[in-house]
C-alpha cells in the first residue's frame, strides 16, 4: 500500500455521491420501462389496437435492448462511461417525448425501439463506473445501490405513473418520464466524470480507491473484437453468463406474472393483487441492499476471503430462489407471498454480486464487454420467461409447472456458479492487437 495513505485517516466520500447518482439513473430507467404497461389500456382504446399490436409494443423495447447488449459493451469499453452514459440518458428523454406526442401505433413502436437502444448501456455503464469509483471492499454496497433501484421502481414507479395517467391521461405519463429522464441527463452531465478526470475528487480519496483495487481506467490495448473473442473463450465468463441468465429467468417471471398469478390462483382482485405484489419487491429491495451490499462489504472488511464471501452469497441467494417451489404447494395467499418473498429476496441478494463481477474479473478494458455478454443472456431469458410461463399456464391452467421450470433453471445456474465460474479473480489481460505490418518503401 502507498506509504502516504494511512488506514485510520478519514476518507472523503465523493464516491458515494457518484453511487447514488448511478442508482437514481437506474430508478428512472425502470420507471421509463414500466410506463407503457400502466398506460396500455388508455392507448389501446384511443388507437383501437388489437392484442397482437399491443404485444408488439410491449416486446419492442426488449428486442432492441437485448440485441444491443454485446455491441454496447464493446462501445463502452472503447469510449468509457462518461460519454456513453451521457448519450444514453439524453436519448431516454427523447424516446419518452416521442411517445408522448405519438399519433398511433407506428410512433409508439419506434419510440419503444429507441428506448431499448437508449437504455441498453444503463446497467453496463453503472457496473463499469462502479468498478472505476469503488475499491473492491466497497463494491458490494456500491453495486447494490443501483441494482436495488431496479427492484424499488416496482414499489414506487407503478403508483407514480398510474396516478399521473389516471389523473391527466397517458400522454402526461410519458411527459413525466421525459422530464425525469432529461433531469437525470443534466445531473449526469454535470456531476459524472471518471475518477482521474474529476476535479472535485481529493487526492486522498483517489488514492484510497486505487489502492483498494479499483478497475483501471481506459480502453484495452487488444481492440474491441479481439477482446470479445478472448472473453468468449474464458470459462469464467461462461460461468457468470449461464448463472446470471438463470437468475434472469426467475426475475422476469415474477416481474411479468406475479400480479396475474395472484389474481388467477389466489382469486384476488386486481387492486388487492397489486398491494400483495408490492411486498416481495419491498423485501427484494431490502435484501439487495443489506445482504448483497452491506453484509458482503462488512465480511470482506473483516478479513474474510473475498471470493468465498461473494460466491457464498451468490449461491445461497440462488438456493433461496428455489423457495418458489413452496408457492406451488399452497392455496393460502399469505403463505404464497411468504414463499415468493423468500425466493425473490434470495435472488435479489445474489443480483448485486452478479453485477459486481464484470469489473472484478475483467481484464483491463473488458468490464463493459463482460457486462454486455452477461446482460444479453439475462435479457434473452427475460424475454423467454413470460412466453414460456404463458404457454404452460394456458395449457395447464396452473402456475405450479411454470414455477417448477423456473426452479430447474435455477439449479442449472447454481451448478454454473459453483463449478464453471471458479475463483473470483481477474482474468489475465489479452495480448495486444498486432500492429499492421509496415509497407516497404521501394
Amino acid at each position: 500500500m502507498n506509504a502516504t495513505y494511512q488506514p485510520h485517516q478519514k476518507i472523503p466520500k465523493r464516491r458515494w455521491g457518484i453511487g447514488a447518482l448511478l442508482g437514481m439513473g437506474v430508478l428512472i430507467n425502470y420507471i421509463d420501462r414500466i410506463g407503457l404497461s400502466v398506460a396500455a389500456p388508455q392507448i389501446k382504446d384511443m388507437f383501437n389496437l388489437s392484442a397482437v399490436e399491443l404485444g408488439l409494443l410491449f416486446s419492442a423495447f426488449a428486442w432492441s435492448y437485448s440485441l444491443l447488449q454485446i455491441p454496447v459493451g464493446m462501445v463502452l469499453d472503447r469510449f468509457g462511461p462518461t460519454r456513453v452514459g451521457r448519450w444514453g440518458a439524453f436519448l431516454w428523454g427523447v424516446a419518452s417525448t416521442i411517445t408522448a406526442f405519438s399519433s398511433g401505433f407506428a410512433g409508439i413502436f419506434a419510440a419503444r425501439i429507441l428506448l431499448g437502444i437508449a437504455e441498453a448501456p444503463a446497467f453496463p455503464v453503472s457496473s463499469k463506473a462502479t468498478g472505476y469509483w469503488f475499491p473492491r471492499n466497497e463494491r458490494g454496497m456500491a453495486t447494490a445501490i443501483f441494482d436495488a433501484a431496479a427492484k424499488f421502481s416496482n414499489v414506487i414507479g407503478v403508483p407514480l405513473i398510474a396516478v399521473t395517467v389516471v389523473t391527466f391521461g397517458w400522454r402526461w405519463g410519458f411527459g413525466l418520464t421525459a422530464v425525469l429522464s432529461f433531469s437525470y441527463f443534466i445531473a449526469f452531465y454535470m456531476l459524472y466524470r471518471d475518477p482521474s478526470a474529476d476535479s472535485k475528487l481529493s487526492k486522498q480519496e483517489l488514492q484510497y480507491i486505487q489502492n483498494g483495487g479499483a478497475a483501471p481506467e481506459g480502453p484495452s490495448n487488444a481492440g474491441a473484437l479481439n477482446m470479445l473473442g478472448y472473453l468468449l473463450g474464458k470459462s469464467k465468463v461462461w460461468g457468470l453468463t449461464i448463472g446470471f441468465a438463470a437468475y434472469g429467468y426467475s426475475f422476469y417471471l415474477f416481474l411479468t406474472w406475479l400480479p396475474g398469478y395472484l389474481v388467477q390462483t389466489m382469486h384476488m382482485s386486481i387492486l388487492k393483487s397489486a398491494g400483495f405484489a408490492a411486498i416481495p419487491w419491498a423485501v427484494a429491495t431490502a435484501t439487495d441492499l443489506f445482504v448483497g451490499g452491506w453484509l458482503i462489504d462488512h465480511l470482506i472488511s473483516r478479513g474474510k476471503d473475498e471470493s468465498l464471501v461473494r460466491k457464498g452469497v451468490l449461491i445461497v441467494g440462488m438456493l433461496l430462489g428455489l423457495a418458489v417451489f413452496g408457492a406451488t404447494q399452497t392455496t393460502d395467499p399469505v403463505w404464497a407471498i411468504v414463499w415468493i418473498s423468500i425466493a425473490l429476496g434470495g435472488l435479489a441478494s445474489a443480483a448485486p454480486v452478479g453485477w459486481s463481477l464484470p469489473s472484478l474479473i475483467a481484464p483491463k478494458g473488458g468490464a463493459g464487454t463482460i457486462g454486455g455478454i452477461m446482460n444479453f443472456a439475462n435479457n434473452l431469458m427475460g424475454a423467454a420467461a413470460p412466453i414460456v410461463t404463458g404457454i404452460i399456464v394456458g395449457a395447464t391452467n396452473s402456475f405450479a409447472n411454470a414455477f417448477m421450470v423456473a426452479g430447474v433453471i435455477l439449479v442449472v445456474g447454481i451448478v454454473s456458479f459453483v463449478f464453471v465460474l471458479g475463483k473470483i479473480e481477474p482474468i489475465p489481460d489479452p495480448e495486444p492487437a498486432a500492429a499492421p505490418a509496415a509497407v516497404p518503401v521501394h
